[in-house]
């Protein structure tokens, strides 16, 4: 039970990867807050996990939302031990000069400034707590895909603003660090995988990018990040970790 007792607010957590961090997580003991734009959706994952957890809606890109949404937590935890900032959006697929300002504006504001909000109002609790901020990234801030120019800049963003908040939380005794996968079945990627032109040479494309040779399920990166949030990384901040087969190792046939 490496969470036993611990309270998890999860950004984004009623679908994909965020759901099946949500199910480690409760495994583990830790009391999970999920939120999620979709609010019916947070509840049905919450009522999933059991008792004990909670879900509602929340935009992570309104200041008002999150403020509330973290006193909520503290009204009915009195406590708060990790921030997981997992909600994020990918699209629109295109290069830098196809993108419109809403499009670049709503890329930001989700999978960046959301990061601002939970910090600015989870901070002082975590501390209390001694507790630590995980942020969910992607092999693409580090290695760059062709036509998410925008996506691939606020995950690069996450990446350096990780390190930066490691360095002026470190002496509050708060931990941050994040979690990069490449590629991770979905329900939206199996849905984009499905709607290609040769989905068995999608299916196989994303078997090969990954040299251990086959494209994970969500339960891979959630149960590094229960790694990350548990004590037993009490000694680990700053560090942002590759979850992904060795797709970023080099070239291979």
């Amino acid at each position: 039970m490496l969470l036993e007792n611990k309270v998890i607010f999860l950004t984004g957590g009623s679908t994909g990867i965020g759901k099946d961090c949500a199910f480690a997580y409760a495994r583990e003991g830790a009391q999970v807050v999920v939120v999620a734009r979709d609010g019916e959706a947070a509840a049905r994952t919450a009522a999933e996990l059991g008792g004990g957890h909670l879900g509602f809606a929340c935009d992570v890109s309104k200041n008002d939302e999150v403020a509330a949404a973290i006193a909520r937590v503290l009204e009915r935890y009195g406590r708060l031990d990790v921030i997981h900032n997992n909600a994020g959006i990918a699209t629109p697929s295109k290069a830098l000069h196809e993108t419109s300002d809403e499009e670049w504006d709503a890329l930001f504001n989700i999978n960046l400034k959301s990061v601002l909000l939970t910090t600015r109002h989870g901070l002082g609790a975590l501390q209390a707590s001694r507790g630590n901020i995980l942020n969910t990234s992607s092999l693409v801030g580090v290695i760059g895909q062709s036509i998410h120019a925008a996506y691939t800049a606020t995950k690069g963003a996450m990446n350096t603003l990780t390190k930066s908040m490691a360095l002026d939380y470190a002496a509050l005794g708060v931990r941050v660090n994040a979690v990069c996968p490449a590629g991770t079945w979905t329900p939206m990627l199996r849905k984009w995988a499905s709607e290609q032109p040769d989905p068995a040479g999608i299916n196989r494309y994303l078997d090969e990018i990954h040299p251990l040779g086959y494209c994970p399920e969500g339960d891979v990166i959630a149960d590094a990040c229960v790694f990350l949030a548990s004590d037993k990384a009490r000694f680990v901040t700053g560090h942002i970790m590759h979850v992904s087969g060795g797709a970023e190792i080099g070239y291979r046939r």
